[in-house]
């Protein structure tokens, strides 16, 4: 999940250095459980095992809670973000800033932008009763920039250690015990961040490297880039340039999250940002192919914020600003009409879509609901109006549910399949940008100052 904001910064700039800080010794045991299976209790990236939102295990999820109704337990957190909590067996991992919350940020993000810097956080939390476990430091130099501050990246972990990238470009791997084990500086190693509204995709990680993309072009000249790091080392695997021609202000800045698929066989990296959806060879980095249509006549000017999800050898792509809405079959070097599946105008800004295998459910930033049939593009669900709001976090679908949450604290709760059916609104009292988390029977809902727990009591 995504909050866009400002960001200037000032790093002095090391293109070709590779630094590494590491600290103790590394030992990595054993294989990696992959991302395309569902580890049993466990939500270990931003958008889940699946990388699409989606919990295949989940179930007797909550349907209905409030501040003292079906809250297993909160805890106050040091600040807000727009992460989703990582939650792997007995832990929950969160980032935060240092700093509190301050609503006339949000109310006012033009007349508040604050140059107030502090620390960013990651915290671990027992799943049990929500004690804090530890806490650590990941990096300085964090702001409070519109709605977000530069805690926005989720966490991903393997079971055994956690890696955290941080808006400001410290990236850190951890042990379950919070011992540091290596840190890098990738704005120090690559050049300063150039995004206008602030860094924020989160990692993702595939087998034994960590995937990070760095799309940028709004205040800098230096081009965009993606790179592999080994998970063990933090050592750079490799990094290739990515070329756009998207517009010269703020297309070329891309906020989404890169996810690993297999296509054709292969497991490739696929990247969506600068007007162009791009996929990669995971052993090299190498362009294989290009889809692009999603700035038709180069007319628009818009960062790429929503996750392109996939199923059943498809991509599905919001475009800038959401229109259009693209669903496509890869296949070799420049992509074109021909494998195009379907398109419509129907997708969103900022949440990225969800699916349950048969039907991709989109929300948008309005809180308008749309499904279609994700072989035909039918309209299914037509523009549906849920709980009025602004809506940044992405959709949550487990256990035959959707879970939208808006920015002032309410979730709507929707049954799935091709009627439209409300079971529950439910409301907190506090701002919220964070994606919920399923897991076992608990959801995991993150608002300005909180971390719930909700179960059926």
């Amino acid at each position: 999940m995504l909050v866009i904001g400002l960001l200037y910064v000032a790093v002095r700039s090391n293109f070709l250095s590779k630094r590494v800080f590491f600290i103790g010794v590394i030992s990595f045991c054993g294989a990696l459980l992959p991302l395309a299976s569902e580890p049993a209790n466990s939500w270990p990236q931003w958008r889940g095992a699946h990388q699409n939102g989606t919990s295949t295990t989940a179930e007797n999820l909550p349907v209905s809670w409030s501040e003292t109704e079906n809250v297993q337990w909160r805890i106050r957190l040091p600040s807000w973000s727009a992460a989703t909590p990582i939650i792997w067996e007995d832990t929950v991992l969160v980032t935060s800033g240092e700093q509190g919350f301050d609503t006339a940020r949000v109310q006012n993000p033009l007349q508040n932008r604050s140059e107030k810097r502090d620390k960013l956080l990651l915290l671990a939390i027992n799943r049990k009763n929500g004690s804090i476990l530890w806490q650590r430091e990941i990096g300085s130099g964090n702001r409070f920039i519109r709605k977000q501050n530069l805690a926005s990246p989720s966490p991903v972990t393997d079971g055994k250690h956690i890696w955290v990238l941080t808006g400001t470009g410290f990236l850190t791997c951890f042990d379950f015990a919070g011992e540091k084990l290596w840190q890098r500086d990738i704005q120090n190693d690559y050049g300063r961040f150039g995004l206008k509204h602030g860094y924020a995709s989160s990692p993702l990680l595939h087998d034994n490297h960590l995937y990070i993309q760095v799309l940028h072009g709004e205040t800098t000249d230096e081009p965009s880039y993606v790179f592999a790091v080994d998970k063990a080392t933090g050592e750079t695997f490799w990094k290739i340039n990515r070329w756009t021609d998207a517009p010269d202000t703020e297309s070329p800045d891309g906020y989404s999250t890169p996810l690993v698929q297999k296509i054709g066989g292969k497991e490739q990296l696929i990247v969506v940002g600068g007007d162009y959806v791009t996929g990669h060879d995971l052993g090299n980095g190498k362009e294989l192919w290009r889809m692009g249509g999603f700035n038709p006549g180069r007319k628009h000017n818009y960062r790429t914020v929503a996750s392109s999800i996939f199923l059943d050898g498809t991509v599905y792509t919001s475009s800038t600003n959401g229109r259009p809405f693209i669903a496509f079959r890869p296949g070799n070097g420049r992509l074109g009409p021909k494998n195009i599946l379907w398109e419509n105008n129907l997708g969103a800004d900022v949440p990225s879509p969800t699916t349950d295998g048969r039907l991709i459910y989109v929300l948008d930033d309005k809180g308008i609901m749309v499904a279609l049939d994700a072989r035909s593009g039918e309209v299914v669900w037509d523009r549906i109006r849920i709980e009025p709001g602004i809506y940044s976090a992405s959709p949550t679908l487990a256990d035959g549910k959707i879970y939208a949450i808006s920015e002032d604290g309410t979730t709507s709760v929707l049954q799935t399949g091709r009627e439209f059916k409300v079971l529950a609104v439910n409301k907190f009292d506090s701002h919220t940008l964070a994606s919920p988390a399923a897991v076992g029977s608990q959801l995991f809902i993150r608002t300005a100052d909180h971390l719930y727990c909700l179960a059926k009591q």
